[in-house]
């Protein structure tokens, strides 16, 4: 499982020229599942990013998480960071989870995130999407749970 996480002043995701989703000050969640991902990935990314110290405590330090800050999270699932680009000019899919399954275990991971106190909203699984990105710093980490 991957996933690019963004801190941000603010974000949303626009469907078919509706908002479907806002947050103000928090995270920007990218999420990627890979075939083989197991409530385990899903468990242990969840508790790392609503506990990873990305944003400023009072001195300037990366010190404070989503939780200390009472930020918010919105999720967008997103198969191509399984794309692999290291052969000819078209990327290939081979590690990214089925549908059925990445549907899954993004509900999972949405679920999970939420339950560690962080406040979630979501895209819309499999819709092509606007996904307005504010990002703060910017700061930006790719987190892998390989």
């Amino acid at each position: 499982m991957k996933a690019v996480v963004q801190r941000v002043n603010g974000s949303s995701v626009t469907v078919d020229g509706e908002r479907i989703a806002k947050i103000g000050r928090g995270l920007a969640v990218l999420l990627g599942v890979e075939k083989g991902d197991t409530t385990k990935d899903v468990n242990f990314l969840a508790e790392k990013i609503a506990n990873l110290r990305i944003f400023e405590d009072d001195a300037g330090k990366m010190n404070l998480s989503v939780l200390d800050v009472h930020g918010e999270a919105l999720v967008v699932s997103q198969f191509t960071l399984l794309g692999d680009c290291s052969k000819g000019r078209r990327p290939g899919f081979d590690k990214a989870a089925s549908p059925d399954l990445a549907d899954s275990m993004y509900n999972e991971f949405v679920e999970m995130l939420n339950a560690c106190g962080v406040p979630v909203q979501t895209g819309r699984f499999g819709a092509k999407m606007l996904f307005d990105i504010a990002n703060y710093g910017p700061v930006t980490f790719i987190l892998d749970t390989r």
